[in-house]
């Protein structure tokens, strides 16, 4: 059994956009394995704390704040070290899948594991073993475009898992489903935390999914108010 520690510690996070500060100083700790939503209005910053806690952006240059994932200084890295952790430590889930059209599902997948040069051959039994697992057997060598709406989002989550991430970052993931599709993609990241011991990061607008994880932060005009 995992033994939960410290997985993400931020501290004074500030973000500008020209003379808009979009961050005023938000401070977060997460540990392993936590489920953690974030919920709030649109406009109070809850995609943009996600794109930098998630190292896809950085926040504004000050003194006091310190970004660690995975004991990681992140905020420390160039570039390139930077996008190498990100492959090999972080899922990613967006509310529309994102997957390239001209793959199969098996093929969307690797991906994440091919640009971390990882051995083809292992990374497609890896793949398949993950597809079986989301109830996707009959799927793998099926397009997009022939996928359900909860399939084409379970592909991606598939894809997020295959580097084995520590962190899954998750923005709206449920936002372009169904309610049923909803429910079991719900149920899915709850499933992955208890099986696999991964911490989930998750903005979204759906209450029921919101109150489901173990901690809700509420932001309001840039801050954590809850």
């Amino acid at each position: 059994m995992w033994k939960p520690f410290e997985m993400i510690h931020a501290k004074n996070i500030i973000k500008f956009y020209d003379q808009l500060q979009v961050l005023k100083g938000v401070d977060l700790e997460i540990k392993q394995g936590e489920i953690v939503s974030i919920v709030g209005a649109s406009g109070a910053g809850k995609t943009t704390l996600l794109q930098i806690l998630g190292t896809l952006d950085r926040p504004s240059p000050s003194n006091e704040t310190s970004l660690l994932i995975h004991g990681e200084d992140v905020l420390k890295m160039n570039d390139k070290t930077l996008s190498q952790f990100r492959n090999l430590h972080l899922g990613f889930i967006f509310q529309f899948h994102q997957l390239l059209p001209e793959f199969t599902a098996l093929e969307n997948v690797c991906i994440p594991a091919f640009i971390a040069h990882k051995n083809k051959k292992e990374t497609e039994i890896e793949a398949q073993k993950l597809l079986d697992y989301l109830g996707l057997t009959d799927r793998i060598h099926h397009k997009p475009n022939a996928l359900s709406g909860g399939e084409q989002q379970r592909v991606a989550v598939a894809r997020a898992l295959i580097n084995k991430p520590a962190v899954i970052f998750a923005d709206e993931p449920s936002g372009n489903l169904d309610t049923t599709s909803a429910e079991n993609l719900h149920q899915l990241f709850f499933d992955l935390r208890d099986t696999f011991g991964q911490t989930f990061v998750i903005v979204t607008h759906n209450e029921e999914l919101a109150n489901m994880a173990d901690r809700k932060l509420t932001m309001v005009n840039g801050t954590i108010s809850s």
